[in-house]
This record gives C-alpha cells, structure tokens and sequence, in this order.
C-alpha cells in the first residue's frame, strides 16, 4: 500500500463525491470515505478537488466526512478462497449480505480462514519469480499454487511446515522478500508472463455448433452477440459446464438481480462432469447486478480477468465468460457523460474501441515466468437493443475478436438449440485448429467443416429461392441439398441442453454425426441420379439418423444407426 493521505468530502451527489485538502493523492488512488470506509476511485483532480466515484451507495455520507486516499489504485485480493465463491465486482464474499448493505463492516474481504499449506520448496533451493513453494487444497480438483511473487527471486530462506495458516500468513522468505498466502494486485494492470505463444490447441465446448465449425482456441477470444430471447445464458452455461477448461470465471456485470441470483443458483446445482462433484468448486463467480453503481459494474470484468490470470499464472487453462459487455460498455457511457468526455456513437465515449480492445487483449495463451504453460480465453456476451448488431459495442467486439458466434432468433424461436447462426458467425481460429486436428490424428477435420458450411449455404440459398417458386420446381439434385442441409441441422447442430447423453458431445462423436449425414445425403443423390423421385426420397423415415445424436458410446453406435438408414434408402432401388 502507498502513502495514506487524508481530506475531507465537500460535495456529495450520489455516486459522485469531491474531496478536497487529500495532499498527495493521485488519479486512480482508492479513496475510504466517511466512517463507514467507503471506498471510491479518484478519477479527476483540479484546482486540488478530488472528484471521486463510489463503489457502492453513498447514503449517509455528508460533507466534512473524512476521506482517506489508501495511496494505490483498486486491487484484488488473490488467494485460496476463491473458488466455489461468489464475490462483488470488487472482489468481496457475497456469502452474507453484501458489503454494501452493511456499513461500518470490515471491507477487506479476507476471512478468518484458516488454510491448509503443504510445502513443495525447500530451504535453500534456488527459485525464480512464478514458480510455486507449496500448494493449498481448494474444494475440488483444483489445487492453489503458491507462487513466489513477481520481482521476487533467489534462495528460499524460509519455508513454512505443513500446517494451517491464516489467509495473510508468510509462508516462506525469498532473500528477505516475503512469499504470502494471499496477495493483492491492481485489477487494471495485466499480470505478467514469460512469454506469449501461439493458441493453437482447442477448447472443447461440448457444442457441437462450435467444435464443429466455430472453434475456439485455448487463449483465444469470442463474442456472443443476440437479442433478448436467444439464449446467450443457456450457451454461456453450457460451456463453463463442458468445455475441457481447469477454472471457470464467471462475470455477471449489469444482469438484473434476479436473473443473477438464478444464474449463480443453477451453477451451484450443477455436477462437475469432471469428478461428479460441484462444478462451482471450480468456478469463482463474479456477480454484479444492475443496481450496483456505476464503478463496481465498470470494475466487474477487470477484477474478473485478473482472477483469470491468476490461475493462469499457476499453469492452468482459465475461461473467462463475461454476462454481458453490453452492460460493462453502459457503464462506461454513464462514467464518461458524468465525467464531461466527448460523447462519440450513441453516447459511447470516444474510447470505448480501445476499452473493449484492451479486455480482449489480456486473454492469450502464455509461458508463466514459472515455466508453466497456461492460458485464458474470454468470452463475452453481447446483449444489442433490439437485436442490432451494428450498434457500436458489437460493431466494435466484432474487430477485436477470433470467434463470433451470433445467435439467430428465427432459429431461437424455433427451439433449435444453440442457436447459433451458421451465416453470421466465424472463427479466426479454424486454421491454426486444423493443423492441431491434422497432428493429433483427425487430418480429414478440415475437409469435414468446409464440406458441411458448403452445403448449409448452399441449402439457405436453395431455401431461399423455394419460397418464391416452390420446392416442386426444383430439380431433384437441388431437393437433395435441401434434404441434406435439414438433415446436418436437426441431426448434427442441434443438441439438447437437458439431455443426458446429448447436452455435451465428443469429437469424434461429433465427426461420426457429421460422416453419418453426409454418407446418407451421397446415397440419397446417387438414388435421384439413378431415376428415383425426389418427392419419394424425401418421404423417407429419416428418424434413425437424426436420433443417433441421442446416443451414448463411441462412433459405432452412430454408425449402426446410419447403416440402418442406408437399407431403408436400398430398398429404393
């Protein structure tokens, strides 16, 4: 912590607070005001006026109130504790009532935990800045490394015993420098790495929407961008519950209250399909509703992303998953008109390009200056009023990100799940996947995604031009691509959240769906080329081969259902 400085409010206007006589107070310091230790961030100074934003509501603070500048821009507590809790945009438990609805309360949010420390350094090893000394038992399978801060490195002077310690303990001595339980970063400055390198391996989703066509890398970015209705939340959830990530945080910036308390309720009942235990023992959630002041939701995703690189930093692979940036950007815009900033677009500060591009940017995947290897991917969801997807948080997303995968509501409305736009969406990714595909023993990958967004194009176009002749004029060939097109749809993108044995699904299961359809659209073409009418190979039980992705086991169970199809077709002949 800096140099304490102190002064005294002279305005109050909600949120807003001036301060004046604060000494050597800076821009971005967090100031504690009024008794009850409110904290707020300096964010003007003139003429010796600190013009401070609260985090929290301000009722019962009045002028001549003390203001203390805590000499340090806002920071994060990092610690064990983290995981399977859920916290404020500034990093404080929401296990009780909230800070904010307890004033005069200790704010720190440390706990009187106690935590379970078992040494891996030992006195006089030689060690550098990220490499861990012990580790700490977390609620599932995710173990807290303990890390020798950054800066910091040498011979380990001292070490602690295995035993319990409190949350601020030392546990060993670097050349005098202390290695402690918990530390504090500034939640605005990324934390650093060894080295950046290329997101070449894939995070499995589980969605075969996105695995299939729409891949995303490990310490890659995505947006989700959909109108009211689409299913964002559901999608979001799917893959923090699926996807083949280690942490999972969770950012709930600007969502209304209840639809918060539902998201984090649903997270905690569901299994980790990992080790049947909770999945939130893996998951920290950040939850930080629209009633909450304008700095707290700001802050939200940057407290969010520095939890990310926190476990990152420890070697694992982290996904951040931000509901919704829409509101992040909103708060931005209150900030900025409050602030006297140029408004630009639609009332959004002249910056926010830069805003959005600068959260993008801190996921990567990366060489910890431990040695590890480690990443952190983002995605973060984009809510456009009326669905617009040119105003200018989703214009501007839609420049900085590798994936985009845009909801569709014609297809949200008619129950297909996820409803992910095959037309509208992309992957910057989908090159870099294919090599990874091509070593790791799937070289056909590649060839199988642009077969299959060939012929859903393809069907669209045929589609589009039936409504305005009828199917009846079609030749038999272009009937069959409509035929193929339906069958990749409801047999290979759609998939059912509450399922059992479909709500996730494998590569290669996902392959065998894929060869499955395309095999029987062959046949079904060879068929009509033969002379068999289109109208009778349309009137064919299809059901077999769009339920094989309700089955369980390896590819061969898709396989039984596509043969028992193709002698429905042979006897066509």
């Amino acid at each position: 912590m800096g140099a304490v400085s102190s002064g005294r409010v002279s305005r109050v206007t909600g949120p807003l607070v001036e301060v004046e006589q604060a000494g050597s107070a800076a821009m971005f310091d967090v100031v504690a005001l009024g008794t009850a230790g409110l904290p707020g961030e300096v964010v003007a100074i003139r003429d010796g006026i600190l013009t401070v934003q609260a985090y929290e509501y301000t009722g019962g603070l009045k002028p001549a109130d003390s203001a203390v500048s805590l000499g340090e821009p806002l920071s994060a507590r990092l610690g064990p504790g983290l995981l399977g809790g859920v916290f404020d945009g500034l990093l404080r438990p929401l296990d009780g009532a909230p800070a904010w609805l307890r004033p005069g309360v200790a704010r720190d949010g440390a706990g009187a935990a106690s935590w379970q420390f078992v040494p891996q350094a030992q006195r006089g090893q030689r060690v550098v800045a990220g490499e861990a000394v012990g580790t700490v038992a977390g609620p599932g399978p995710v173990a807290y490394r303990i890390l020798v801060p950054p800066g910091i490195a040498g011979t380990v002077e001292q070490i602690a015993a295995a035993g319990e310690y409190a949350a601020d303990a030392t546990v060993a001595t670097v050349d005098g420098a202390a290695v402690p339980l918990t530390t504090r970063w500034p939640v605005r400055v990324p934390r650093p790495y060894r080295e950046r390198v290329a997101a070449d391996a894939p995070l499995h989703t589980g969605q075969r929407a996105l695995d299939l066509l729409f891949p995303i890398a490990k310490g890659s970015t995505a947006a989700v961008p959909g109108g009211f209705g689409t299913g964002k939340t559901m999608l979001l959830q799917q893959i923090a519950k699926w996807s083949d990530a280690d942490v999972i945080v969770y950012i709930g910036c600007g969502e209304r209250g209840n639809e918060m308390a539902e998201v984090v309720a649903d997270l905690f009942a569901l299994a980790d399909p990992r080790t049947g235990g909770r999945l939130a023992d893996r998951t920290v959630i950040i939850a930080n509703t629209s009633n909450m002041p304008m700095m707290a939701r700001e802050a939200s995703v940057h407290t969010g992303t520095t939890v990310a690189e926190y476990f990152r930093d420890m070697g694992y692979d982290v996904v951040v998953i931000a509901d919704s940036t829409s509101r992040w950007a909103e708060a931005l815009r209150e900030f900025a008109s409050r602030s006297g900033a140029l408004p630009a677009e639609e009332g959004f500060p002249a910056d926010l390009a830069s805003a959005i591009a600068a959260f993008y940017e801190r996921a990567g995947a990366v060489v910890t200056l431990g040695g590890a290897r480690g990443s952190v991917t983002v995605v973060g969801a984009v809510s456009p009023p009326g669905g617009d997807l040119t105003e200018p948080v989703t214009a501007q997303t839609q420049r900085f990100v590798r994936c985009l995968w845009t909801l569709d509501r014609d297809l949200a409305y008619a129950r297909h799940y996820p409803a992910v736009s095959w037309s509208g969406s992309f992957s910057r990714d989908a090159a870099a996947l294919a090599t990874y595909h091509a070593r790791h023993g799937d070289p056909e990958w590649a060839r199988r995604r642009a077969q299959v967004m060939a012929q859903l194009a393809e069907a669209d176009r045929l589609a589009a031009l039936a409504e305005l002749v009828g199917v009846g004029t079609l030749p038999g060939n272009e009937r069959v691509t409509m035929l193929t097109g339906r069958l990749l749809r409801e047999g290979v993108l759609q998939q059912s959240g509450l399922s059992g044995t479909d709500a996730s699904c494998d590569p290669a299961k996902g392959a065998a769906l894929v060869d499955a359809v395309m095999v029987v659209s062959e046949r079904c073409r060879k068929l009509v080329d033969a002379g068999v009418p289109a109208t009778v190979v349309e009137e064919v039980d299809f059901g077999p081969l769009l339920r094989a992705r309700e089955v369980a086991g390896e590819p061969a169970e898709v396989a039984k259902h596509r043969d028992a199809l193709l002698d429905t077709l042979q006897e066509l002949t």
